[in-house]
């Protein structure tokens, strides 16, 4: 479990302030560098006017959710998108490409967005962008696949990653519900984003009940994270399910 008050937090441009889940820019702990593939969970906020100028990314699929405002998206492959809440945006930026992000022109009030780093398992590769509008028809039960990479996902309407063993969920339950039955795999990472819930670190009795607020965090492997329960505003949960660690070398 990591907090919201343990991000580390940043303003590296005018009216832009970030909250960083690991290592990130001039923030450096050997010991909190990446999650198993997923090397970023930042939370933006980029107030009226703000935003980052160009800059470059190589090999790695960044995944973007709009919790206010709208985001604009320009990059150097000629794509542009506007991401409102309800929307996902991916990214792969594969053998480079330089964009821009910003408060999208005309807003009255600042955009937060969840931004996450995942890294691929095929490199060099040309870029590519998607941008999908998510209903709640798209739910089964509460759970919605938003990106994935597994083969066995290739014919849904999932944004297409370029790692073969990560997929990334969205969970939401009304106030006082269960969650869904969260897909298993050998390292999750759960975000809240809205609301609140409240879980055991293991199944049945022996486990310690242990509660999250929007922006909290849980690295999990084995199932350290069982029943989760939404508090008295319902909660929504980006999960991520990945096979593997960083590939090195």
């Amino acid at each position: 479990m990591r907090r919201a008050a343990e991000r580390y937090s940043s303003e590296p441009a005018p009216g832009v302030l970030t909250r960083h889940a690991f290592s990130f820019s001039g923030h450096y702990d050997p010991k909190n560098l990446h999650f198993a593939a997923v090397q970023a969970c930042n939370e933006e906020t980029l107030a009226v006017g703000a935003g980052f100028e160009e800059h470059r990314h190589r090999d790695t699929e960044i995944l973007t959710w709009v919790l206010e405002g709208a985001l604009a998206h320009r990059d150097s492959e000629g794509h542009a998108g506007v991401v409102r809440p309800g929307m996902v945006q991916h990214l792969s930026a594969g053998s480079g490409v330089s964009h821009t992000e910003r408060n999208v022109g005309g807003a009255e009030g600042p955009v937060r967005f969840v931004q996450m780093w995942l890294q691929p398992d095929v490199f060099g590769t040309a870029p590519s962008y998607g941008l999908r509008s998510v209903t709640a028809s798209d739910a089964v039960d509460g759970l919605t696949l938003l990106a994935s990479g597994l083969p066995e996902h290739a014919s849904t309407p999932a944004l297409r990653l370029r790692r073969s063993d990560a997929a990334l969920w969205l969970a939401t339950a009304e106030p006082f519900a269960p969650l869904p039955d969260l897909p298993l795999a050998p390292y999750r990472y759960a975000h809240l984003t809205r609301g609140s819930l409240g879980y055991r670190t293991i199944p049945g009795p022996r486990g310690q009940g242990r509660s999250m607020a929007a922006g909290d965090s849980v690295r999990i492997t084995g199932e350290a994270f069982a029943h989760p329960v939404a508090g008295e505003e319902g909660a929504e949960l980006l999960l991520w399910g990945m096979g593997s660690g960083l590939v090195f070398g």
